[in-house]
């Protein structure tokens, strides 16, 4: 998530209530989480067990909870709740904006662009040439849409991310700042949720086609001309490469990758990453070829243990 101009550290460090431990000069070009981090970018570090790894990232300015010695090039502002301070700086920057009408005048919208009755475009949103935006879908503010892409009825685009971290027996909001990206050629069927990234974006790939009832989770990228079949769950911060065919009911878990050409077949469960150009299946999933000969085996399985007892 980009700031709308560079911001020295003396400024963040009152903008959250922290204090600098270093060159309050520094200027930071926005923000983000670790697994997208770039340099110039704020992000933060609240637990010893990732302070390494969070301090050697390619963060220029890191908000953390503790004082402890900056490598070179890091500059740190100590607060007290990490996680809090990143979400008043999304809050600034990226405060939900409540809207009076159902296209923001703030949208842009290309030619060709039909947006049928009931339909939600919220602020800042801009959607590309010759789409079809059905009724009741609800595009939520700073998402983009590319040319020629079609939205079915009940759709969410840029929902907020299901992120929380739990804290005194109660559970923390991760507030969101990033956005929802669709590429040209999209097509996404009915009641189907993508969800914005925390702070960078979540990309679904030019060409990928969406059944109905699919949820995509924050940061996820869906590479292109995908199949993702009806109540597909895809968790967050997951990259599906291109030509992927995902069909119906599969569960597929968070930070993992499916590799190009993967075919996972229906009611499969993915709890890791798995090679492009394979046929899956099961839960887990494995091999196809294995899932069929394990259940050849298991249908044996009786015969075996009564000829043993026979014996």
């Amino acid at each position: 998530m980009d700031f709308p101009h560079k911001l020295s550290v003396k400024e963040i460090a009152e903008i959250i209530n922290g204090r600098p431990l270093g060159d309050i000069d520094v200027n930071a070009l926005g923000l983000n989480e670790l697994h997208v981090v770039r340099e110039g970018d704020v992000t933060f570090v609240d637990h010893p067990k990732y302070y390494n790894k969070v301090l050697n990232s390619r963060a220029s300015v890191v908000i953390i909870n503790k004082e402890v010695d900056a490598p070179e090039g890091k500059t740190l502002i100590l607060h007290d709740q990490p996680f809090n301070a990143f979400n008043i700086l999304i809050n600034k920057f990226r405060a939900f904006k409540p809207s009076d009408k159902f296209i923001s005048e703030s949208a842009i919208i290309g030619e060709n662009t039909f947006i049928q009755p009931g339909a939600f475009i919220g602020n800042n949103v801009k959607i590309g040439d010759n789409c079809i935006i059905h009724s009741n879908v609800s595009v939520y503010d700073n998402s983009v849409i590319g040319n020629n892409v079609i939205i079915h009825s009940g759709s969410i685009i840029g929902a907020d991310a299901y992120y929380f971290q739990k804290r005194d027996g109660k559970f923390s909001k991760f507030h969101s700042g990033g956005r929802a990206v669709i590429e040209d050629n999209v097509e996404i069927g009915a009641n189907c949720c993508i969800d914005k990234g925390v702070t960078a974006d979540t990309i679904i790939g030019c060409g990928t086609k969406f059944d109905n009832h699919c949820q995509v989770g924050h940061d996820t990228i869906i590479g292109k001309n995908c199949l993702i079949g009806a109540f597909a769950a895809i968790a967050g911060v997951t990259k599906i490469e291109d030509d992927v065919i995902i069909w119906a009911r599969v569960a597929i878990n968070k930070d993992i990758v499916i590799g190009k050409g993967a075919e996972i077949l229906a009611t499969s469960a993915i709890d890791k990453s798995v090679e492009g150009g394979i046929t899956y299946m099961g839960s887990p999933a494995i091999e196809v070829k294995k899932y069929w000969r394990n259940m050849i085996f298991m249908k044996q399985l009786p015969d075996l243990i009564k000829s043993l007892r026979d014996k």
